[in-house]
């Protein structure tokens, strides 16, 4: 890969801070440096919602500027998975995202070599803006994978809450992967989670991502679905496409041609992203703070979404429980094939033009954050 990353390395070698960047920024939770939402706003009411919507399953809006009807939950513990930090009440999806992770967890170990995965974040209740940690997950169609692997044994609700995240990176030098964590094994789960047709993104940090193109043998068909992005070096994020029929789902526009490993990658490797903000020329006014987004600024079906309904119970909108989409199984374990209709949501495609979307929804709400970003992630 001749596109100047040893210079780079050169460079960011003589920063003090140069492991702190590359594996601070959302290593861990990022919420506690986030401010308080206020009463009202898109992120405290959304976060409020404890159980989904009656109905269909219908995802709203865009990615990081959305909500959802419909959702289900992923269970709890399943022969190959376990759900994490479990009183964030946030592992709640489409149909098809949970048929697709219990998917994904039985060929992870049939395929990948893997035990078994630990899922992190999905989406709240009904979707909508988080209290912290993500500007993305909003629709029920984005997913965390912990690097980590699924222990043999049934975590506790404590360990849920506090078990640490794992970083790939190394200490005290800017975005490389760190040999001793690093294993094929983790490759091969990211290859076979791109390699799903409805999955259409799968976020990690850069320096993964250039691992991956630096030592990746198999077939790299899939390989431009690994997008570099802030953070994700102690889990990878899924993005799944618009279900089809989901007509008031706003996909992002698709990922460039080729494997990635090109510019787009270099750029991360440059002073660029890391780069503070310009200072204001003289005599310019300071810029406005950002204002909270609040529902109106949303699309005009999440204020209904809110005032809707709310399913009977949690255990009811459990998929493979009786009353979810997933179709009848062992309330809170999984379901064949993921039942009929979720099978057939598996097929995803996107349901109209995507939208010339530069900001992929995962940019840390603290941080540095760059000006001059790819257009495309």
């Amino acid at each position: 890969m001749a596109f100047g990353f040893a210079q780079a390395f050169r460079t960011f070698g003589r920063l003090a801070l140069a492991g702190a960047i590359g594996a601070g920024l959302a290593a861990g939770d990022v919420g506690a440096q986030q401010k308080t939402p206020s009463p009202g706003s898109a992120k405290a009411l959304f976060a409020g919602a404890s159980l989904p919507t009656q109905g269909p399953a219908q995802p709203i809006g865009f990615y990081a500027k959305g909500c959802m009807t419909g959702a289900v939950a992923l269970p709890t513990d399943g022969p190959t998975w376990q759900a994490m930090r479990l009183s964030r009440n946030r592992r709640w999806g489409n149909p098809a995202m949970i048929a697709l992770l219990e998917r994904f967890s039985q060929d992870a170990v049939k395929y990948a070599g893997w035990p078994g995965i630990l899922v992190g974040d999905i989406a709240q209740p009904r979707g909508g803006p988080m209290l912290n940690g993500h500007s993305s997950h909003q629709i029920g169609l984005d997913a965390d994978i912990w690097f980590t692997p699924m222990p043999a044994r049934r975590l506790t609700a404590e360990e849920r809450e506090n078990l640490p995240f794992t970083t790939m990176l190394q200490k005290n030098k800017f975005l490389t992967v760190d040999p001793k964590v690093w294993t094929e094994s983790r490759a091969r789960l990211l290859m076979l989670a791109a390699s799903y047709p409805q999955v259409e993104r799968i976020f990690v940090n850069p320096a993964i991502k250039k691992k991956m193109c630096d030592t990746w043998t198999g077939d790299r068909t899939n390989l431009g679905k690994l997008r570099p992005i802030y953070g994700h070096d102690s889990h990878f994020h899924i993005r799944m496409k618009c279900p089809p029929g989901a007509a008031g789902c706003t996909p992002q526009a698709p990922v460039p041609a080729g494997d990635g490993c090109d510019k787009s990658l270099a750029y991360w490797f440059t002073p660029a992203p890391w780069a503070p903000p310009k200072p204001p020329k003289p005599g310019a006014k300071p810029p406005k703070p950002p204002r909270e987004m609040m529902v109106s600024d949303m699309p005009k079906a999440c204020a209904a979404v809110l005032d809707a309904a709310s399913v009977t119970s949690m255990q009811a909108a459990t998929y493979g429980g009786p009353s979810a989409a997933g179709g009848p199984s062992a309330a809170g374990g999984p379901s064949a094939a993921g039942g009929p209709s979720a099978a057939s949501a598996l097929a995803a495609v996107p349901a109209a033009a995507p939208v010339a979307e530069d900001d992929d929804g995962e940019l840390p709400d603290v941080g540095p954050v760059p000006n001059d970003k790819p257009v495309v992630q």
